[in-house]
């Protein structure tokens, strides 16, 4: 029976997806992924080379997965609080996708990954198409196009990056759920730019 090489290397990167958002790249441990993989670690290393390149690989994945997923293409980057709610679906259903990312920013020798100028060029494709928005008039030109749709990955994203904090922040409303958290992050975002 011949190897299946491509199903042993998913194995292994779902197995790593979890190990890596919980633990982070320092605290991972190789031997806790090949076990919960059901794979020999020396294969880990064959595929991936090391820790820090299996941690690359994990969070290219996880990109293109939310870069497919979650987000319109520029031509429906117009409507931002479609956007936003579309980020924010994701974020809520995927908890592992921030926390690689905040991992991510916390390596201090974080060098380029395979998806880099994949990821640039997704960025890049939604500038351009809000750009597109303000000389339409579809949104303000108050704010850079840039600023702008940072705003609507962060606004996005907070909801799920710090929850003891938005429950703090939140305890006094009559009425805090899933459903008006999205409701009111489509409105921010849709006012952002008009």
């Amino acid at each position: 029976m011949a190897w299946d090489t491509a199903k042993t290397k998913q194995l292994l990167l779902d197995a790593a997806v979890h190990e890596f958002a919980e633990y982070g790249p320092e605290g991972a441990r190789v031997d806790r992924i090949a076990k919960k993989a059901g794979v020999n670690k020396e294969r880990l290393y064959q595929y991936f080379g090391n820790k820090e390149q299996l941690f690359g690989h994990v969070v290219d994945q996880e990109l293109a997965k939310v870069m497919q997923a979650a987000s319109p293409l520029p031509e429906r980057c117009e409507d931002l609080g479609e956007f936003a709610g579309l980020l924010f679906d994701w974020h809520s259903t995927h908890p592992t996708f921030l926390r690689l990312l905040r991992w991510e920013g916390l390596l201090v020798e974080s060098g380029p990954t395979a998806r880099d100028s994949e990821r640039a060029a997704y960025y890049a494709e939604r500038v351009t198409a809000i750009a597109q928005a303000q000389r339409a008039g579809t949104f303000s030109d108050e704010f850079p196009p840039q600023h702008l749709l940072y705003a609507v990955f962060a606004l996005s994203a907070w909801w799920f990056a710090v929850p003891k904090v938005i429950t703090m922040v939140m305890a006094d409303l009559p009425e805090d759920s899933l459903a008006t958290r999205r409701a009111a992050l489509v409105k921010l975002a849709q006012k952002l730019g008009s």
